[in-house]
């Protein structure tokens, strides 16, 4: 009996035992990390409802305006900044022209710069002690060299000739007298030089000025006016050039600085409808003269010079033209003939203005001009100035290129 019991108790203990390694074998094992805790995923803000969806507003706690902190007077004052003053626009002021009576007088310095090729030179070759054949080839060359054209040359030559051999002409006043008579002569001074402004009927009087590019119509129609505005005329100008950007914008400028009232169109548009516009506003305001500024044209350019001659058919419409005034550059020579020639059959050409006829410039192209075409030098520039345009007058001319 006893060693059944002691077997039991060796039972339990061996038991206990085992399952005491068991349970320490199984605590030294890692046991696995624990799942990470879900993130907080935060709402985004409700969006605003309106109508039936809208929440009703919450109760929020407002603070009056005695519980509201305010700054004592001892603190600075806020900045108020004060508006931008607005400068007003500046009315250009009108300039007062110089009167037109003797500017080419006024004018004779810069036209005896050109006095080397024709005057100087003529004088030169007249004061030899033997004018023989040589001499009188000599002077043809000057005279053609000065742009003065073959037919004019002879005739010049041939009167001089004569003359020198009949008076026995010697003494420098003498040559000098004798051929300033003779270029007077040639230039034709029973031509009627004066600028067609007053028409018969009424007013307007209307004048068109054409040209080539780059011979200074634009600037031309702008000194024009303020040779009329010095003689006490009122002027509209008409920017009928609507090809060139820039040409209505500077006519335009001409115009406000001697009070002109400028008519325009958009640019590219019809020419003959910005000319018409300015005569009818010409009739409207009773001015004295428009002046109608047209595109500068290749004579060689059909369809440019049929336009031309549609301008001159749109305006004589309202009233006949009294002046149709053709612009060359001097410098060009005889090219300039060329041109001359197209326009006149295009347009009656009634008078010329020659531009830049100061320096480089020879005289002699005012003779083969006005023996081209028929009628008369008007106008000639001197210069870049505003008042550098002066009425053409063959005394003061002949003058200024031969000298004292």
């Amino acid at each position: 009996m006893e060693i059944v019991i002691l077997a039991v108790v060796i039972a339990v203990v061996v038991i206990g035992a085992l399952g005491g390694l068991i349970v320490g074998s199984r605590r030294k094992k890692q046991l696995p990390p624990p799942p990470p805790a879900a993130p907080d995923i935060t709402a985004p803000p409700a969006e605003p409802h309106v109508g039936e969806e809208a929440e009703t507003p919450r109760d929020e706690t407002r603070r009056t305006i005695e519980e509201v902190d305010l700054p004592d007077g001892g603190t600075a004052p806020a900045t108020v900044e004060e508006p931008p003053v607005v400068e007003e626009l500046e009315i250009p002021q009108i300039e007062v022209p110089e009167p037109t009576a003797g500017r080419l007088v006024r004018l004779r310095a810069r036209l005896s710069r050109s006095q080397n090729a024709l005057g100087k030179g003529l004088l030169t070759l007249l004061s030899r002690e033997h004018l023989d054949e040589d001499t009188w080839e000599e002077i043809e060359d000057t005279l053609l060299t000065a742009d003065v054209g073959v037919q004019p040359t002879q005739e010049l030559v041939e009167r001089l000739r004569e003359r020198v051999k009949v008076l026995g002409t010697r003494t420098p006043e003498e040559l000098r007298g004798l051929l300033r008579e003779e270029l007077i002569t040639l230039l034709g001074p029973e031509m009627d030089r004066e600028v067609k402004t007053e028409p018969a009927s009424s007013k307007p009087g209307i004048v068109m000025v054409v040209g080539v590019n780059g011979t200074g119509k634009t600037t031309t129609t702008g000194k024009l006016a303020r040779v009329l505005v010095a003689d006490g005329r009122s002027v509209v100008l008409g920017a009928a050039d609507t090809f060139r950007a820039a040409a209505a914008d500077q006519l335009q400028t001409w115009g406000e600085r001697v009070g002109a009232h400028t008519v325009r169109g958009p640019e590219g548009g019809d020419p003959a409808s910005v000319a018409f516009d300015a005569v009818k506003e010409g009739k409207e305001m009773g001015s004295d003269v428009v002046l109608i500024d047209t595109a500068g044209r290749l004579h060689t350019k059909t369809g440019l010079m049929d336009e031309l001659g549609k301008v001159k058919r749109v305006v004589e419409k309202h009233a006949p033209l009294d002046e149709v005034l053709l612009v060359l550059d001097a410098t060009t020579g005889q090219n300039g003939l060329i041109q001359a020639r197209v326009f006149a059959e295009v347009v009656d050409i009634s008078g010329i203005v020659l531009t830049k006829l100061d320096g480089t410039a020879k005289g002699g192209i005012v003779v083969a001009v006005q023996r081209e075409l028929g009628v008369p030098v008007k106008l000639i520039g001197l210069g870049e100035g505003a008042d550098d345009l002066a009425p053409f007058e063959p005394g003061a001319f002949v003058d200024a290129l031969i000298g004292d």
